[in-house]
């Protein structure tokens, strides 16, 4: 096994056993559920804005697969304290990484330790899994209330 894969399959036990910001921002203004049929995973993201749109606080809730959670912890440490304007190009790299339409070593981008997701691509099945948390951070932001891939 390659040191990247280890390391991948560490960090996605760490975060799916010990998950951060996972809990519910009581009367978040920003909030939105996430479903993905196709497998049962249910992720709730919520966001705390400041008045210039500074993720303040960010967190999560639900269930689902190691993968969608850990990605959803990695997401919300890795958001607290970006701008919206920050997450949305976050979020479009972030997706186009596991589509595999950015190269995270090669091309310019902002994805800092969340690198460590390029993986997923070679397994089409799971990048839903890993985007859940995403999509549904993208609707949060967009107060649109729920979200369902399949």
């Amino acid at each position: 096994m390659s040191y990247q894969n280890e390391l991948y399959q560490q960090v996605i036990l760490d975060h799916n056993k010990n998950p951060r910001n996972f809990r519910e921002i009581e009367g978040s203004a920003h909030h939105c559920l996430g479903h993905n049929p196709l497998c049962g995973d249910k992720i709730a993201v919520f966001l705390d804005l400041d008045d210039v749109g500074v993720i303040q606080d960010i967190s999560f809730n639900g269930s689902g697969c190691a993968i969608s959670k850990a990605s959803a912890s990695l997401m919300t440490s890795f958001l607290k304290g970006k701008s919206v304007d920050e997450a949305r190009v976050i979020f479009t790299q972030f997706h186009k990484m596991i589509l595999g339409e950015l190269d995270p070593e090669k091309d310019e981008n902002l994805l800092g330790k969340l690198k460590i997701f390029v993986g997923v691509r070679d397994f089409p099945s799971r990048t839903k899994c890993a985007t859940i948390a995403w999509h549904t951070l993208k609707c949060a932001l967009d107060k649109e209330g729920e979200v369902v891939t399949d």
